[in-house]
């Protein structure tokens, strides 16, 4: 009966079936009227009860419910599990895994007799079996965990590396984390200017929105242990003294991860359990911990990626506009000077008009094409917003073409007195301005002034573009600067 019942210990799929089949066996091959086994979670107490473990799983037979809920910590051993004095009413022994005791298996009131040694030898041999089954069962949940977090990780790597916005892939880092460490929430920090951290990206069960945003300030416990590249575990996020930041109350258990990259830190990944959740293991931390290691890398990695692309572009728009300048304006340009010179042989007269419209459409169509050109020069993304960025960038791009830098004033607070509005018609006058200026022979120098303090002809308040240049003039043209103006 005992080689039946410990063979049978092993074919059970389920590590709670065959826990539970342990605890029936022990009692059908002693004749125990009650059996039980339990299962250790972290200890707590005060006084007599300090250091006993609570139970965290209990396996019985013969127990009513109203017992089983009395039964709360292992036994001390003056007691039994059960309740009954150490005597020959009751038998107990221990659970072990390696060295460590994780339970016990007991067991109480022998229908015939007391317990003898012979039913000592059987329960630990069952005990043991138990212990070889919750053993197993933690190595293939941890090889299935560690099996989890290496393909959540290359999960993240590939969603950061294709293409995805820098806020999209802060997202996704979070959301991942959060699923693989059954976590409250996913959460990644990065540095701020004045050396703290700040909340960028969050994933939780409940609406993060009021955890973005969120700061540590520099100087605290917390950000210390992190600058020095070392992970932080919490037990108690709304208790622990180091956590200082106002979402805290709503969370237990807590892992804060370093993500460096060749010793420089770039930001935190943390990942706190709800209040009461169970703590983290040491498998936990570790396969988190180099979870956040491969995801801090993907993130250096998908950076410089986005840099090379949005330099491919930057390349592609610079080749594009010098082909437009040194291929397309230049045959324009000649064709220009070919109609003129046919204008002024043809003499006066319609076909005179007619070729004069021409070579107006043509002096038109070299302008919108150099404007084209500036704009190129341009990079596609981070545009500023103000006015003053805006001019700046424009004459940037500019200088790319002219080779040399207008020199631009500004008068006035120009970012405040001036509506966005207003911008549109601003710009185009100064790119219209700055191509003129570029097909004069012999320029030198553009001066570009915007006055936001002008006062228009009929007195109203107004904003002044004022656009000037050394370039050599057609017989006869003045050498006025380009004016655009508006009221404000």
């Amino acid at each position: 009966m005992l080689l039946d019942a410990v063979l049978n210990v092993g074919t059970e799929g389920e590590l709670a079936a065959t826990l539970q089949h342990v605890v029936d066996s022990a009692a059908d091959l002693t004749e125990a009227r009650y059996g039980a086994l339990a299962l250790a979670g972290p200890a707590h107490g005060r006084g007599p009860d300090r250091g006993r473990s609570r139970i965290a799983e209990l396996f019985s037979v013969g127990l009513s419910d109203d017992e089983r809920r009395r039964i709360t910590r292992l036994p001390t051993g003056h007691t039994g599990l059960l309740g009954h004095p150490g005597s020959s009413l009751s038998l107990g022994v221990p659970v072990r895994v390696n060295n460590d005791v994780l339970g016990h298996l007991c067991l109480a009131r022998k229908r015939h007799g007391p317990f003898t040694e012979e039913d000592l030898a059987l329960l630990r041999v069952l005990a043991s079996q138990a212990g070889i089954a919750i053993g197993n069962a933690r190595l293939y949940g941890t090889a299935r965990q560690r099996e989890r977090w290496i393909e959540g990780a290359a999960a993240v790597t590939t969603a950061l590396l294709s293409g995805e916005t820098a806020a999209d892939a802060l997202n996704t880092l979070a959301k991942s984390a959060r699923i693989l460490a059954g976590a409250a929430a996913g959460v990644v920090l990065l540095p701020t200017d004045e050396g703290g951290m700040e909340i960028v990206a969050a994933s939780a069960l409940d609406d993060p929105g009021d955890i973005v945003g969120t700061n540590i300030a520099p100087g605290s416990p917390v950000l210390v242990q992190l600058l020095s590249g070392e992970p932080v575990y919490i037990d108690d996020s709304a208790t622990d003294p180091r956590m200082t930041t106002h979402v805290r109350s709503r969370f237990g258990p807590s892992m804060m991860l370093p993500l460096q990259s060749g010793g420089r830190l770039i930001g935190t990944l943390a990942l706190p359990r709800k209040r009461g959740g169970r703590p983290y293991t040491a498998v936990d931390r570790l396969l988190a911990t180099q979870f956040a290691s491969q995801a801090a890398l993907a993130l250096v990695l998908a950076d410089a990626q986005h840099n090379r692309e949005r330099l491919a572009v930057f390349e592609d728009r610079d080749r594009i506009a010098r082909d437009l300048h040194d291929l397309v304006v230049q045959r324009l340009f000649a064709t220009e000077m070919m109609l003129e010179s046919t204008r002024r042989r043809a003499g006066e007269g319609e076909l005179s008009d007619l070729l004069g419209h021409a070579v107006d459409e043509l002096d038109s169509t070299i302008q919108e094409v150099r404007t084209t050109i500036f704009a190129l020069q341009q990079p596609p993304a981070d545009a500023p917003t103000s006015l003053r960025g805006k001019v700046l960038r424009e004459t940037a791009g500019a200088a790319a073409l002219l080779g040399f830098q207008p020199s631009v004033h500004f008068t006035g607070a120009v970012d405040t007195l001036v509506e966005e509005t207003l911008h549109t018609g601003l710009l185009a006058a100064l790119r219209g301005a700055l191509a003129a200026a570029h097909r004069r022979a012999g320029v030198t120098s553009i001066d570009v002034e915007v006055d936001a303090t002008a006062r228009l002809p009929d007195g109203r308040d107004g904003v002044r573009l004022v656009v000037s240049d050394d370039g050599e003039r057609a017989e006869g043209e003045e050498e006025t600067p380009v004016t655009w103006e508006t009221a404000r």
